[in-house]
């Protein structure tokens, strides 16, 4: 092989490489969108990106692993949270800890305790940012993200008292059972 063809076969293959390497670059960078200073939120959306990335997307996260395509989503594409509104934050802790809405894919309890409240305050607030405007609904953004109380703030105001209750996560699961579940005397036989 002359000695042109060699030079010219060698820059176009480092020109090849380089164009290669630019494009992988571009892949994988993104961050999440969330500022530190943000606390919680932020919290909430490093987890989220931890633990949600595979099948959800939302921006603020960096995650994209919702399907963009319906003919080619696989059955465990969760919603795109960039387009789903998801509020109030109560609905996404439901959905945190029962696995969803149907139960059939999603881990329940997928995150807990101090951390499912941040995933569920994160995505309250960022979900449904670029949802299209339909007419007569109202944009996601409009609507009340909502508040979680602390199992503590739960039992004072379930109470009506103004001295804080201590309460653990264990009594309170057994008094949300024991609420749930009729007793003897009301059942009909």
């Amino acid at each position: 092989m002359r000695r042109s063809a060699k030079r010219l076969l060698s820059v176009s293959a480092l020109i090849t490489a380089a164009i290669s390497l630019a494009a992988c670059a571009s892949f994988g960078t993104q961050r999440i969108g969330v500022p530190k200073s943000k606390g919680a939120l932020h919290e909430g959306a490093v987890l989220f990106n931890q633990r949600c990335s595979g099948c959800h997307t939302l921006s603020y996260a960096a995650t994209s692993g919702s399907a963009l395509n319906v003919r080619t989503a696989e059955y465990n594409n969760g919603p795109n949270f960039n387009q789903r509104c998801e509020r109030p934050v109560t609905r996404v802790l439901y959905a945190i800890e029962n696995g969803g809405f149907s139960g059939a894919i999603m881990p329940q309890n997928v995150v807990v305790g101090q951390q499912a409240t941040d995933v569920a305050e994160f995505v309250a607030t960022y979900a449904g940012r670029q949802a299209p405007r339909i007419p007569g609904q109202t944009p996601c953004q409009q609507k009340a993200i909502g508040t979680l109380l602390g199992i503590a703030q739960q039992a004072t105001a379930a109470t009506g008292s103004t001295t804080p209750t201590t309460t653990t996560a264990a009594t309170h699961a057994v008094a949300k059972k024991a609420a749930a579940v009729p007793s003897k005397a009301k059942r009909k036989p």
